[in-house]
């Protein structure tokens, strides 16, 4: 209440200083007083002037003399971080987190510059103008007074001001006698300033009646001048609108709604009427109508915790001609409104995890189990599975704040279902005080933890559940300024490296312990791997924003989710990718790889974190988490192309089907999968399990937003929960009791649980004779390449492939065997003269767009003067022209010969038959001079 009455006092104080300051000119003899003042209500649709002459603007142009002392202030209009930086002073205010805080900046004006919100994704929509000016124009009055609309040379009463409905007709209950007005009672409190034309206006109802709903229609007239205005205020909504129709064709030729999105504006002044200029230049002569709509009951019954909004009403004053177009102070633009579609229904929150399960919409045939809940499982970030099914739990109590060293509070839970009830009934601690732990995996007698600056081992004493030794540190120097963004998701790679992904907005330089500068790999977004063997660290692909789901289909192909951009890729060794902010580590790169999405999962074009809550027709929202391509039962009959992620705004799974298209793929959105109805839900990740049923984990939480301030978070919540057919057979095995013999065997399985597991066993023990004959008997005789390649994996991982075999693979028939057999040859970055020249054939005459996009990839691990040949080959291909991948990934590749040769690299790209890369060349060549 405290804060409230704090920001009705600033509103009303600053709201004053404006109206005085912001049109007049003060004179300051102090070098620190303030000449000019700004107030700005921030919020994710934009920042709103709060008073004077940029009252109710969004993005308004603040304006000041050169040499003026001024200071902008901002009011939180919500629970989302918020601040304002001017882009050439560089001057930047506090970060303001909770809804009311409120924070400034003060500056000297000297130049034109723009303001904006420096947050991630908030720019789109919040950035505005600052400009100087010479002198400041009092606040217009014109004297355009304009005339009212006549029938049969009457006058009609399109102002009210006869004090009744004539010249109208209404239907439903929002309009009727009593609509017509002078005082603000009894649509409004006494103390809202409407300041209509005249006495009468008309209301929908008012804040006080926003229940109604209905239509006004006046009677049809001419359009006698070219232009034309009113007024207007109420709601910024879809269902209320003002509009001006065609009387013969029946059409809306303009619609205005009110401008007002908050619920209880501070200020008495803000529900204002605002004037509205039509330009009607076409429509001379015309007949035309006005139709006022109410469809806004402003009510959502359905949803307890979503309180009304007494701005769902429309009021009206006022249509008049003009002979030129009149000017106002106040006019209210189409530009400034902001309308968003409705708020979604999601009937429920703050559940039980069993009464969660209950709610939730699955396909027919499935079920949604609870698995675990609070107490015994809170605040769960990351899980994976041992060899027997063993669900290992990630337990986040540090986040979003690290700890003291030594002073961390996270933990891994082991959890078991041991009778196939569907219940975790058993639970272990394997160990406690870890530190920011935002990922794990198990493999190589041990865990795989991110716990950010850390890549940790943590050795397991099979024998009691419980560490075999300390963690050792095997990587740092990752980054946790932004503690939503670090290292996470980590996942066994068909090659047998430790993948995981990185988001945009922190900053790390990674390395082993002690290692220098020089030494270190930087990463501030995209996907990484490191190998369990060689203990090598690699950026495998670099782009995207805060990716948190990464997943392989069927063909080992990488994909990725993430939030605020769009929100899925197909990630290549080597590429790049469209970034949420910020610049390429190369700063010749000049254009990145897109999303392979032709769709989006939020709704509006006001950006994407203004499409939160209201996107449910979409898909629900930007922000993704956790991805998995369903590869286990047949009985589910979902498409392998299919890829699941989390919608965390949209309380849903959504699905996109994946489709080769040229090098790549694209992805249509498919029917969301499980739609959960709860607002606190936040599935992050999914396991298929040894039955072939889903593990997902869920961070219960009614903020879905990261904060750094703890206390925005819960610290009390959080769930397991199953999916499962209902032919789903639950099943105990224990992978690590089985011969190598029987891990061949597991290459076969429909479930891509045991195929995973049995392939990380099996490059664990490294392999022998038997079991290489064993996986290129699979190889030779299955006719399903996806076996071939998991044959072929295996192999790989095992040292079953020598250099000459590897060479032979490029001869095969299928175009995924032979793209692999590239990129396994190039792991090491040594690629032989033999497999050289074999490239330098393929990019020339091999017909496959997906091979010679695995040939781009491996040019970036060869030696920079065994790339010539292979560059000059596949820019020769015009068939690759309109290819959404080869043009810039053999760019990327082409890229350092210009600094090594510029002549020759110009002489190269002459006849090239790909976009760009002659323009690039140049750009490059160009740059590097300066």
């Amino acid at each position: 209440m405290q804060s409230r009455l704090f920001c009705f006092n600033f509103l009303f104080l600053f709201g004053l200083v404006c109206v005085v300051s912001c049109t007049g000119d003060r004179r300051s003899t102090d070098s620190q007083e303030i000449d000019r003042e700004y107030v700005l209500d921030a919020k994710m649709i934009g920042y709103t002037g709060v008073g004077g002459d940029i009252d109710g603007r969004r993005n308004p142009v603040l304006r000041a003399k050169k040499g003026e002392r001024v200071k902008i202030s901002l009011i939180n209009g919500e629970l989302m971080a918020h601040d304002i930086t001017l882009e050439k002073l560089g001057i930047k205010s506090e970060t303001m987190l909770e809804a009311g805080d409120t924070t400034s900046i003060v500056f000297k004006a000297t130049e034109d510059d723009t303001y904006f919100c420096s947050l991630p994704g908030h720019q789109q929509v919040m950035r505005g103008q600052f400009k100087i000016v010479e002198n400041f124009e009092a606040a217009v009055v014109s004297d355009n007074w304009g005339v009212s609309p006549r029938k049969n040379g009457r006058p009609l009463n399109l102002g009210f001001e006869r004090g009744s409905l004539q010249d109208w007709k209404a239907t439903g209950d929002a309009f009727g006698p009593r609509s017509v007005t002078f005082d603000p009672a009894p649509w409004y409190p006494d103390s809202v300033v409407l300041k209509q034309s005249g006495d009468y206006y008309v209301s929908s109802g008012g804040t006080l009646n926003y229940q109604a709903t209905g239509t006004l229609t006046s009677t049809s007239f001419e359009v006698t001048h070219p232009w034309a205005s009113f007024k207007i205020t109420g709601g910024a909504l879809a269902g209320l609108r003002a509009e001006l129709v065609d009387a013969v064709a029946d059409t809306v030729i303009f619609k205005m709604s009110g401008y007002i999105n908050e619920s209880k504006p501070s200020d008495p002044a803000h529900a204002a009427f605002r004037p509205v200029v039509v330009d009607l230049s076409r429509y001379q002569g015309k007949e035309i109508f006005v139709r006022l709509v109410d469809e806004e009951t402003g009510t959502v019954p359905e949803i307890a915790y979503i309180g009304d909004n007494p701005w769902a009403h429309i009021s009206f004053d006022d249509f008049r001609f003009h002979e030129e177009r009149p000017t106002y102070a106040n006019e209210l633009r189409p530009d400034d409104v902001v309308i968003l579609p409705p708020r979604d229904l999601v009937p429920n929150a703050g559940l039980s995890g069993a009464e969660a399960a209950k709610v939730m919409d699955v396909p027919k045939g499935f079920k949604v189990t609870l698995a675990a809940s609070e107490p015994d499982i809170v605040r769960p970030i990351a899980f994976t599975q041992d060899d027997r099914g063993r669900l290992w739990v990630v337990e986040a109590h540090t986040y979003p704040v690290r700890a003291p060293e030594g002073q961390g509070k996270d933990r891994i839970l082991i959890f078991e279902d041991t009778n196939g009830d569907g219940t975790l009934d058993s639970r272990k601690v394997f160990m406690e005080g870890l530190n920011m732990v935002s990922g794990i995996e198990i493999g190589f007698g041990g865990v795989w933890v991110g716990a950010a600056p850390y890549l940790l081992y943590i050795p397991i004493d099979e024998s009691k559940d419980l560490p075999a030794g300390e963690p050792k540190i095997l990587l740092d120097g990752w980054g946790y300024e932004d503690t939503h963004e670090t290292l996470n998701t980590f996942k066994w790679g068909p090659d047998g490296w430790l993948y995981g992904n990185h988001g945009v907005f922190t900053h790390s330089n990674v390395g082993k312990p002690g290692a220098s500068d020089q030494e270190r790999t930087p990463i501030n977004a995209g996907v990484w791997r490191y190998h369990p063997k060689r203990h090598e660290f690699e950026v495998f692909a670099n782009g995207t924003s805060n990716p948190w789901g990464i997943d392989f289909n069927d063909y080992g192909h990488a994909f990725t989710t993430v939030c605020v951009i769009p929100h899925l890729f197909h990630m290549i060794q080597g590429g790049r990718y469209h970034r949420q902010g910020g610049e390429h580590f190369n700063p010749y790169t000049y254009e990145d790889i897109k999303t392979i999405a032709d769709h989006v999962h939020w709704l509006g074009d006001q950006g994407p974190h203004a499409g939160n809550f209201r996107s449910a027709a979409a898909g629900g929202g930007h922000a993704h988490a956790g991805a998995m391509f369903y590869l286990g039962n047949k009985h589910w009959d979902i498409d392998r192309n299919a890829i699941f992620m989390n919608n965390i705004n949209g309380f849903r799974v959504n699905m996109d089907i994946t489709k080769r298209a040229g090098s790549g793929y694209t992805a249509s959105h498919g029917t969301d999968f499980i739609n959960t109805n709860d607002f606190w839900s936040q599935w992050l990740n999914f396991r298929i399990t040894p039955s072939g049923s889903v593990f997902v984990i869920d961070w219960y939480d009614k903020n879905q937003c990261h904060s750094p301030n703890p206390d925005v978070h819960d610290k009390t919540l959080g769930r397991i929960f199953k999916i499962s057919h209902e032919q789903d057979q639950w099943v105990t095995v224990d992978l690590r009791k089985k011969t190598d013999k029987e891990l061949v065997a597991y290459q076969l399985d429909e479930n891509e649980f045991y195929v995973v597991h049995s392939r990380r066993l099996l490059q664990e023990r490294g392999g022998n004779a038997e079991v290489h004959a064993d996986l290129w008997k699979i190889f030779h005789e299955n006719p399903d390449v996806t076996r071939k390649l998991r044959a072929l994996w295996a192999l790989h991982v095992t040292g079953g492939i020598n250099e000459k075999q590897a060479e032979e693979l490029l001869d095969h028939a299928d175009e995924y065997v032979r793209s692999w057999a590239i990129q396994l040859i190039a792991e090491t970055k040594k690629v032989p003269t033999g497999a050289q020249r074999r490239f330098e054939s393929m990019a020339k005459r091999d017909t496959s767009a997906l091979v010679r996009l695995y040939l781009t990839s491996a040019l970036q691990r060869m030696a920079l003067n065994q790339r010539w040949e292979i560059v000059k080959n596949l820019a020769a291909h015009e068939e690759d022209a309109a290819d959404q991948n080869i043009p810039l990934m053999v760019w990327y590749a082409l890229e350092p010969l210009v600094g090594m040769d510029a002549e020759r690299a110009t002489e190269l790209v002459k006849n090239s038959k790909l976009p760009n890369l002659q323009e690039f060349v140049s750009r490059r060549i160009a740059d590097g001079k300066k």
